[in-house]
């Protein structure tokens, strides 16, 4: 391939989303040194990666675009939208990277950046870039990316997410907790922006209390809409008065600096668990079977992921995930736990294991057995 000097990625969502594409970026910067990176994402993209040693350059806040950044029903400012595009065909990009999605609106913007050429993911009746992966949902999302930009030749050797502090990530926890380097943290995040892949607060609240007992702080942690859930969790708890709640306390940055330094997050299947992941702090997770194949760790010894094999709506009926069940999932609508036949002492045992397993565990606090019988 000719000489590469500027690349755009299109990746405009989440934090998870994002953590899934880092080594993709790793492959593109290690293929292409001399080449600027341009990230297309949204603005929280653009404050949180200032200054931080990730693969990336520079980021471009992309304007509200149905289908990429906001709603499929967003009514287009077709004037902002004309400017936002004149000002990217000016960038001349050698090579354009569509990550998000299968393309039914990620493809035509990726085009209209104007690269010499673009590569992507194509799902079954989207519009082709120049260059096309079949996009099909249940399939490892790192590797999908990676997938891509093996496309135009990009290799990297590091195939598994990792990301990297920066100091200032903990200027928040050093406020709220002074001392907090004599602490032992584990950190509790009972949110999803899938309701279906919530662990129910009872049962997260019955852990809390578990590691409390054990000599363990406690944080619960949530953005501020989950705050219901987070309350719900801490209402539960025989140990309430120990529980730090730091539900909407602490920015992006300063989750990333707590997450560093805990010994263990225990989540649902959602963005901090990924970022934690990333960080090489160790995890307990319950998880949805579907989205086992999409977002798995690779390793496993710093993680311990529980699984829940529910597929079919105890209300309606429908079956919700799998094969040919995609417009029953639209149609069912009731948002119950499908993770809830994770037992409470299944969880407990996963991080008794990880933080035994690393030191942590008090030889005076209660000891459970662990065999490979405790993990489905």
């Amino acid at each position: 391939m000719e000489t590469v000097k500027k690349i755009a990625v299109v990746r405009a969502n989440a934090l998870g989303d994002f953590i899934f594409v880092l080594p993709a970026l790793r492959a593109l910067k290690e293929t292409f040194p001399g080449a600027e990176i341009v990230y297309l994402g949204k603005p929280w993209h653009q404050e949180f990666l200032k200054e931080r040693p990730v693969p990336i350059d520079r980021v471009v806040v992309v304007p509200p675009y149905p289908g990429v950044g906001a709603a499929y029903d967003y009514q287009r400012d077709e004037a902002q939208l004309d400017q936002f595009f004149a000002e990217m065909q000016a960038e001349a990009f050698d090579l354009a990277f569509q990550f998000h999605g299968g393309g039914g609106n990620s493809n035509p913007f990726t085009k209209r950046l104007g690269a010499k050429k673009s590569i992507g993911l194509q799902a079954a009746g989207a519009p082709p870039l120049d260059i096309n992966v079949p996009y099909i949902m249940y399939f490892s999302e790192p590797m999908r990316y990676l997938e891509v930009v093996s496309k135009a030749g990009a290799r990297t050797a590091f195939v598994e997410p990792e990301f990297e502090t920066i100091p200032s990530d903990l200027d928040e926890l050093k406020t709220i907790i002074p001392n907090y380097q004599s602490k032992k943290f584990v950190v509790i995040h009972p949110g999803a922006t899938d309701l279906r892949r919530r662990w129910s607060p009872e049962n997260f609240a019955a852990v809390a209390d578990f590691l409390i007992e054990a000599g363990f702080t406690v944080i619960v942690t949530g953005s501020d809409w989950e705050r219901e859930v987070t309350d719900a969790v801490i209402k539960n708890m025989a140990q309430k008065k120990h529980v730090l709640n730091f539900c909407g306390k602490v920015s992006l940055a300063g989750l990333t600096g707590l997450l560093s330094v805990s010994k263990l997050l225990i989540s649902n299947d959602t963005g901090p668990l990924h970022l934690a992941r990333a960080l090489k702090t160790p995890t307990v997770a319950t998880y949805w079977c579907g989205n086992i194949i999409t977002s798995a760790p690779f390793t496993i010894t710093l993680n311990r992921t529980l699984l829940s094999w529910m597929i079919v709506c105890p209300v309606c009926d429908k079956t919700i995930t799998g094969p040919a069940s995609e417009q029953n999932d639209k149609d069912c609508k009731h948002e119950i736990s499908f993770v809830d036949g994770i037992s409470i002492e299944q969880v407990k045992i996963a991080a008794f294991d990880l933080l035994q397993q690393s030191e942590e565990w008090p030889k005076e606090a209660e000891q459970l057995p662990v065999s490979p019988s405790n993990y489905i």
